[in-house]
């Protein structure tokens, strides 16, 4: 019989081999997946020594809408081969179909993915999954203090920010809703891989929310059918149920139906409905607290 610790390991590099092969063939997918019109720029970023890609999609109008400003939705894995086409694409549909408010989408190309998403670990087999891991706060302060500036800048935005990922993304996510949560009003976070660093982000989550009681923001959580980031959001849920400030929005939605490489283009789209329902105001998400888990 398995020791827990050896079944954790194994389930571990399982999530590890399947996210490989799902990156892979989701990369050749989108390849050539349409993607509606959109601008790209380069910042040259001191944070992260190199230089990076941005790709920015802007409602319908927004070319003739005067003065109007937009909330903007931030994307990890935001390049033209990675999850931009299907986000942008679920944006234009549904603002188009009147089901969405028009909101602005920033897509963050990726350079060394598993070093930007991930925070540093003891565990010797999570840093085994890239030469270099352990930049999530170097890739926020990008964000924080480059990428934000520059969109702010470029574009007619509202102070209104969301992010979402899935995956290693969706960790990241996750990470900076703990640590930096005034960065975005909104945080969806799809089948985030909480395991990193034995499950830090789960085990602190509890000191780390009561010490923010004001905290106020959004935050939704689903899972897929895995089961070492299923019971790892389950934990984060439970502590959320009983340590979250009243003035959190948060929801846990379980997708057993759903694998690895399926949730993010199955879930997306009604989530991204539910949060930025159209006829809304462009201002921060309301603030009555919703602390719900969809069964």
């Amino acid at each position: 019989m398995l020791r827990p610790s050896c079944t954790l390991k194994l389930l571990r590099l399982l999530s590890l081999f399947l996210f490989a092969v799902a990156l892979g063939s989701a990369s050749s997918a989108m390849a050539a997946e349409p993607v509606p019109p959109h601008q790209s720029f380069t910042i040259k970023s001191a944070k992260l020594q190199e230089a990076r890609r941005i790709n920015v999609y802007t409602p319908p109008g927004y070319d003739a809408a005067g003065s109007t400003r937009y909330p903007v939705l931030y994307m990890p894995d935001g390049g033209v081969k990675e999850d931009f086409p299907h986000i942008a694409t679920t944006v234009d549909t549904a603002i188009r179909a009147g089901e969405l408010r028009p909101l602005i989408v920033v897509g963050i190309e990726n350079t060394e993915r598993r070093r930007d998403m991930t925070g540093p670990t003891e565990v010797a087999e999570d840093r085994k999954i890239a030469p270099r891991v352990g930049g999530s706060a170097a890739f926020r302060g990008f964000i924080r203090d480059e990428l934000i500036p520059q969109v702010r800048r470029r574009y007619r935005v509202t102070d209104e920010t969301a992010i979402i990922g899935e995956s290693l993304a969706g960790l990241f996510i996750v990470e900076t809703f703990f640590v930096q949560p005034k960065l975005f009003h909104t945080y969806i976070a799809l089948s985030p891989s909480l395991w990193w660093n034995n499950q830090e982000l789960v085990r602190k989550a509890a000191e780390r929310l009561k010490a923010q009681p004001d905290l106020r923001n959004t935050l939704y959580l689903s899972s897929a059918d895995e089961e070492d980031i299923i019971s790892a959001t389950t934990r984060l849920t439970e502590t959320l149920r009983t340590s979250a400030p009243p003035g959190l929005k948060w929801q846990y939605e379980p997708r057993p139906d759903l694998r690895h490489d399926t949730i993010y283009r199955a879930v997306s789209p009604q989530v991204l409905r539910k949060w930025f329902p159209p006829g809304a105001t462009a201002s921060p998400p309301a603030r009555a607290v919703d602390n719900t888990v969809s069964q």
